[in-house]
């Protein structure tokens, strides 16, 4: 049984009681009173622990020439990083600098951990920050399709009668199948998340309770939404899957968007090096961690490439 760290003049006690008793209790009757006992003052402490909110930053990777050519890569071909693709990536990195990444998870395709691995030499405050290679970042797998002009794979779906998009060439990953490694992966972020950066010194100084996040604030600058968030993910993935996981967030997730934002550009292909970054605020629960809410601040930024020839 997983137990809390220590309360503020208080015994430990185990983690899923807690959170059944402040469910049943503490979050449906008065302040400092719960069925007629006063409350232990561990539950006001943990009342405002509950939370975590972090920064998620996502990054497709650097051009291959495979991009260039129009060639679908997927999983099965692993190309490196185009002479573009390395400047892309080191531009990504310039623009990126001043942040500070608290975790790195990246595809193990060598594109990805290539472009990753040059954000991260360019960063002034995250070049120690371990990297961790998930193959759940993966690239959608195209099956008989990867190798083939991506005219092929339309030619294909024209030809079942399906939109592109929608289309699984045979051997490939459905979409379906897609999300769901999204939704594994991000469950084991959220539990990585809670048990690096959970502890009480995350709480507020406020013993109001837990609140929704603010706004953050968007200007246009690389520091956009995370300058009161000190705990920061970075991602490096593939277009597709990228595509695939921002829709999840969006649609499934009911991720809250920008003013003005349209839908056909949350939607629409991730360039490489395209950054798009969410704040995540995770409540514990006691079957697990789960996202109390989702603030997209933007989505496929691409003003670091104003000077990188393409």
């Amino acid at each position: 049984m997983q137990w809390c760290s220590s309360p503020p003049g208080g015994d430990r006690l185990p983690f899923p009681y807690v959170t059944s008793f402040i469910r049943n209790t503490l979050l449906t009757h008065e302040p400092g009173r719960a069925a007629g006992h006063t409350i232990h003052p561990f539950f006001f402490f943990l009342q405002i622990c509950i939370m975590l909110s972090f920064a998620l930053t996502i990054v497709r990777h650097g051009e291959t020439q495979y991009n260039r050519d129009k060639l679908l890569q997927g999983q099965g071909i692993d190309t490196p990083l185009s002479d573009t693709g390395h400047q892309q990536a080191a531009a990504a990195g310039q623009y990126l600098r001043d942040l500070h990444f608290t975790n790195v998870f990246v595809s193990n395709l060598q594109r990805a951990v290539q472009t990753a691995e040059i954000i991260l030499g360019n960063n002034l405050h995250s070049s120690a920050t371990e990297m961790i290679l998930d193959p759940l970042l993966r690239e959608r797998g195209f099956g008989v399709a990867e190798g083939r002009p991506k005219e092929h794979l339309k030619n294909m779906a024209n030809a079942a009668g399906q939109a592109c998009r929608d289309y699984t060439p045979p051997g490939g990953e459905t979409l379906e199948q897609v999300k769901t490694r999204f939704k594994k992966f991000l469950r084991s972020l959220y539990q990585r998340m809670l048990e690096e950066h959970g502890s009480g010194d995350q709480c507020p100084a406020s013993t109001s309770g837990p609140s929704e996040p603010e706004q953050p604030r968007i200007a246009g600058l690389a520091n956009d939404g995370v300058q009161k968030v000190p705990v920061h993910a970075l991602i490096v993935s593939h277009g597709a899957f990228i595509r695939v996981s921002v829709r999840h967030l969006v649609e499934d997730l009911q991720c809250c968007l920008p003013a003005g934002l349209k839908m056909s550009q949350v939607f629409s292909p991730c360039p490489n090096t395209g950054i798009s970054r969410f704040i995540i605020t995770l409540r514990r629960e006691e079957s697990g961690p789960r996202a109390s809410h989702i603030q997209c601040v933007f989505i496929n930024r691409k003003d670091h490439l104003d000077d990188v020839k393409l």
